[in-house]
């Protein structure tokens, strides 16, 4: 796993802008647990709040987000999500090899750390790597009020056909003027990325956030009947670039940093 992520950063490090200058684009790790009782997600929580986002803080990454799925008659399995930014994807292997050697973290996070194979704090984990749009390319904390259990993280996944239309629809959002449209509409965007490495491929992901369901159902209106929207899905260059969507409704728990 190592040596495939070491061959990404070499891949990577020959993308630089006219000038000659580092883009300085983040990369993010979603990770999404699954779980087959409130135990284990208790379990895992415990550990997140209290082992590895401290950690994470001692090693200076800051602004680690913790959210829960909305249940439903679509989603109805118990399921975390952690998202974590990185400045490179060195500095991401460096702190994952860092906490195997932290004192502290492994003392905090022994239940999870060393818990049995027939008590695992979760059923499932899975994890995907992205790296910040160029129009975007670090994360922002959303500017809400209201209380946070009332709170809309909406995580969206698109995927395409192939890898050209995928870089297609990438362009729609940097070029073609979506995330500025996002913007205008105040959609309080966390991140905007495209994925690197994951399950699902090739495909993006990004997250807006919204004080609750009522103001997400407004702004997703606003979006549809904007001239802005309607003149770029009239354009032949960008039809047909996305073949599956996937909507993850999310809150933020308390020990969230967003």
């Amino acid at each position: 796993m190592k040596n495939l992520l070491f061959l990404i950063v070499i891949a990577l490090s020959a993308c630089t802008v006219q000038n000659d200058q580092p883009i300085g684009r983040e990369f993010y790790q979603i990770k999404e647990y699954t779980f087959n009782s409130l135990h284990q997600m208790e379990q895992t929580d415990q550990y997140l709040e209290n082992a590895l986002l401290p950690a994470l803080k001692r090693k200076g990454i800051e602004h680690v987000g913790v959210f829960k799925n909305r249940m439903s008659e679509k989603d109805s399995i118990l399921k975390t999500y952690l998202l974590i930014p990185y400045g490179s994807i060195e500095e991401m292997i460096h702190v994952e090899d860092a906490l195997l050697i932290d004192s502290t973290y492994l003392v905090d996070g022994t239940d999870y750390i060393n818990a049995a194979y027939d008590e695992a704090p979760y059923n499932r984990m899975s994890s995907t790597l992205l790296r910040a749009f160029s129009d975007m390319p670090v994360m922002t904390t959303p500017k809400l009020d209201g209380p946070r259990e009332d709170r809309i993280y909406e995580l969206r996944s698109y995927e395409s056909s192939t890898e050209a239309i995928y870089r297609n629809k990438v362009d729609m959002f940097n070029a073609g003027g979506e995330i500025i449209l996002f913007d205008r509409l105040g959609f309080n965007a966390v991140f905007y990325g495209e994925v690197i490495s994951g399950s699902k491929m090739p495909n993006l992901m990004y997250m807006t956030t919204h004080a609750n369901s009522e103001s997400r159902d407004q702004n997703w209106k606003n979006f549809v009947d904007s001239p802005e929207w309607k003149e770029l899905i009239s354009m032949d260059k960008y039809k047909n670039n996305i073949s599956h969507i996937d909507i993850f409704l999310l809150y933020p728990t308390p020990y969230s940093d967003y």
